[in-house]
């Protein structure tokens, strides 16, 4: 009989100075599971391995469930004579047999390492006082919130797993069988989860700021992401599947979340391209990051997809104005690999005068005119005649806010767009005039304006496959259905899916050896199973 074996791993990184240069360090068996949980240093410590998890959980996949399916990226030969990948993904060519993500992305395994959190903090740990209690209580239902909020967003109802049924010594695989909750379950759960989180920051005087690290500010965002959700985005189930209705209580909770967010401190900085830069880190913007340093952040293959292979090849690449750009114009010094390529559409439905189109894109063009582009976004720092990728990759930001205003005011049937005009006036700065500016117009015309402005903010940072579940047509369907939504590529213009073939495919599926280890387990909605 398979056994299962658990083990609370806690994974330090340099990121720790920032939160345990106090600790009293002891011999290593003293971290044994009899000696842990026994003073505030230890549950420091565990939370810290929490946000290492956060960082290994999300670094990709942050942009493989939120962005590629979105349709922003072609497929071909770049100009440097690379093959794009990640095609299975670009095209939705997803299946019970090529899921693309198996085993629910791994983010059980931290939750298993969350949930023993939560358990401790609940159960024990009365050595922490009663705000220091509340604190970590803030982080650790946050981040279970999070996870739930991201496995429902991308397969409806899943299994609620809440506890930790293996602390010491083994369990048979049966009793760790469970199926998957409904869509409303889960979503209940999330809910429930996220304002417990709430409520614990407002109740500590602890509210760290840190954006390295889950906080108050995180929480409220997420309340927010998450009642947006819950009034407009429907996600299917076989038996209690979640209906939009656009609620009013879910709308209003949103935007008070949002509101108290207000008073926090953070604002749009202004200079958009300074958030993505080594000397930008520390702005008043960010609010939830994974931490990179050039001197201990390792996985550069994520981010040198981004970017030219090979100092181009040799061949002569030129700016849009026939400037030639030479072999190596970031001095990346070899380190590229560029495996997705942006569209073409998309970069010049900004304008010129828009900072984010510089901000956001190095955009090249070989002898024969053919384009490509690469993301500034995660370019790091050059350093000694070295190349690092080492940038921050942003979960939450303010500006996410503003625009959740604009999608808030539009379901309440108010005008949007003054909160798009905040995020516009920062993009073109000394450039903002009436001119540019957006006019409140129908109910679809502001939804597909707020898509198309998170586009051109929000680019690489994994929101893109979510927003088209979200914002909606003019008779309330989702914009992943909509041919308006879509950027153009190779001379057409398709919605991203198909409703009338492809609508199951909203959601993911899971892979056959999941089903096989877990018989309780069945088959996102909608999808052919063997099963």
């Amino acid at each position: 009989m398979k056994k299962i074996f658990y083990a609370a791993l806690l994974l330090l990184t340099p990121m720790a100075f920032q939160s345990c240069d106090n600790l009293d360090l002891a011999p290593q068996d003293y971290y044994g599971a009899g000696n842990f949980w026994q003073n505030e240093a230890q549950v420091n410590l565990f939370s810290i391995g929490l946000h290492n998890n956060l960082r290994e959980a999300l670094v990709s996949q942050n942009m493989e469930y939120g962005e590629l399916r979105g349709a922003t990226t072609t497929l071909g030969m770049t100009i440097e004579g690379t093959q794009t990948r990640y095609g299975s993904y670009v095209q939705n060519l997803i299946s019970e047999d090529t899921p693309l993500k198996s085993d629910w992305g791994g983010f059980y395994g931290k939750l298993l390492q969350v949930n023993h959190m939560i358990e401790n903090l609940e159960n024990g740990c009365d050595f922490l006082s009663a705000s220091k209690k509340d604190y970590y209580k803030g982080v650790a239902y946050g981040l279970r919130a999070y996870y739930y909020f991201w496995l429902y967003r991308s397969y409806g109802g899943v299994p609620l797993e809440l506890t930790v049924k293996v602390d010491k010594g083994t369990v048979s695989a049966p009793d760790l069988y469970m199926e998957r909750a409904t869509a409303e379950q889960t979503l209940k759960q999330i809910k429930e989860d996220v304002e417990t989180s709430v409520k614990s920051f407002e109740a500590t005087s602890e509210k760290n700021k840190s954006k390295y690290f889950w906080n108050f500010g995180a929480s409220l965002m997420l309340k927010a992401d998450v009642y947006l959700w819950s009034a407009k985005a429907t996600v299917p189930d076989a038996k209690e599947p979640h209906t939009a209705t656009m609620s009013q209580a879910d709308l209003n909770e949103a935007m008070n979340a949002l509101n108290k967010l207000d008073g926090l401190g953070y604002k749009l900085e202004d200079d958009f391209a300074s958030l993505y830069t080594s000397w930008g880190k520390d702005n008043d913007e960010t609010i939830l990051a994974l931490y990179g340093d050039k001197d201990e952040y390792t996985n550069k293959d994520y981010f040198r997809r981004f970017f030219y292979h090979n100092n181009f090849n040799g061949n002569k690449v030129f700016d849009e104005e026939g400037n030639e750009l030479g072999n190596d114009p970031l001095e990346l010094y070899g380190e590229g690999l560029h495996y997705e390529q942006i569209r073409e559409s998309l970069v010049k439905s900004y304008d010129k005068t828009d900072s984010r189109r510089a901000g956001t894109f190095l955009e090249a063009y070989n002898e024969s005119g053919v384009f490509a582009c690469y993301l500034k976004k995660f370019f790091g720092q050059n350093s000694n005649g070295t190349h690092y990728f080492d940038p921050d990759v942003i979960l939450y930001r303010y500006a996410e806010a503003v625009l959740m205003k604009a999608e808030i005011a539009n379901a309440m049937n108010n005008d949007p767009s003054p909160y798009i005009n905040q995020i516009r006036q920062r993009a073109y700065g000394d450039n903002y005039s009436s001119e540019v500016a957006y006019a409140n117009g129908t109910f679809a015309e502001n939804e597909l304006a707020i898509l198309k402005e998170r586009d051109k903010e929000f680019v690489g940072e994994g929101k893109r496959w979510f927003d088209l579940l979200r914002l909606q047509d003019a008779d309330h369907q989702p914009l992943v259905f909509s041919k308006d939504a879509a950027y153009e590529d190779q001379g057409q213009l398709v919605p991203v899916l198909d409703k009338s073939t492809e609508s199951y495919k909203v959601l993911w599926p899971i892979n056959v050896s999941l089903m096989n280890n877990d018989p309780l387990l069945e088959q996102t909605v909608g999808y052919p199973t063997k099963k």
